[in-house]
């Protein structure tokens, strides 16, 4: 199977943020944000594997910036790493104030998607092909990243976690 490049993926999407988006602070609510996030995480998984693609799981999402009414959001997502049939893609989110020419970092964020057939069943994807210093770090942890996420939702015994060993056991 054909190996693809991580800017083969990329994806830019741009949202308003409008009144029926925000909450009683007018601020964008988390869940919206999360929306406008898994839509952009998807395409970047489709652009990867040309296939229907199912969202997996989600990494921690925190909140470090409000987001208030009327700013902009953009979000900029791509694969980093793909497994036989699933690909973990990673997003940041800025926000902007255009008025005021304000720009900051938001959110980031690790999304996993599994390519599926017509019939919902795993299909492989391509490998990826990592070559910016960026994508090169991610690339590295997403084994990582991926054996973590096993461990934690009961698919995986710690044991069996081989990269993660360095973190929890320490050398005497």
């Amino acid at each position: 199977m054909k190996t693809k490049r991580c800017h083969e993926s990329f994806v830019t999407m741009t949202e308003l943020v409008l009144p029926n988006d925000t909450n009683g602070l007018n601020n964008l609510m988390g869940g919206r944000l999360m929306h406008f996030m898994d839509i952009a995480a998807a395409i970047a998984a489709q652009k990867h594997s040309n296939r229907i693609v199912v969202t997996a799981s989600v990494d921690n999402i925190s909140f470090s910036e409000p987001i208030r009414i009327g700013n902009t959001v953009t979000i900029t997502a791509f694969v980093t790493r793909a497994f036989s049939s699933s690909m973990e893609v990673y997003l940041e989110v800025t926000a902007e104030d255009i008025p005021i020419h304000k720009k900051v970092k938001s959110n980031r964020a690790f999304f996993t998607f599994v390519a599926v057939d017509q019939s919902g069943s795993p299909i492989e994807v391509p490998k990826v092909k990592a070559e910016t210093e960026l994508e090169k770090e991610l690339y590295e942890g997403a084994l990582r990243r991926r054996q973590l996420r096993l461990v934690l939702g009961n698919r995986m015994r710690p044991s069996e976690a081989k990269e993660l060993r360095s973190i929890f056991e320490r050398e005497e």
